[in-house]
């Protein structure tokens, strides 16, 4: 089984910033989704900021999700955090930084 999603950050580029169970900071690309069915809701940028964790995986506001799974497996690490910068579980305690809200799961 493929670690669990702890928190999710939406970017303006239609990425997603996932932190993981095992400590892993990962980046999804959801554009190739964007054009499926239920997901072209998403193609608005408001709507796809609303993203949040949902029972170890993710959850938009309009009800799309993914599976934990093929958000681990097809995500690539995120460079920024490895190389030195700002990632998902440091935006945790900077909260007045200019980006989407980091969403933590309950």
């Amino acid at each position: 089984m493929n670690p669990r999603v702890v928190a999710v950050q939406a970017n303006p580029d239609y990425t997603l910033t996932i932190l993981f169970t095992s400590g892993e900071s990962k980046r999804f690309d959801v554009k190739p989704y964007l054009d499926k069915g239920i997901f072209r809701e998403l193609r608005d940028p408001v709507a796809f900021m609303r993203v949040k964790p949902f029972l170890g995986s993710i959850q938009w506001a309009g009800g799309q999700d993914l599976c934990p799974d093929t958000l681990y497996d097809e995500s690539e690490p995120d460079r920024e955090r490895q190389e030195g910068e700002m990632g998902v579980a440091e935006q945790a305690a900077a909260p007045d930084r200019d980006s989407a809200p980091l969403h933590p799961g309950r």
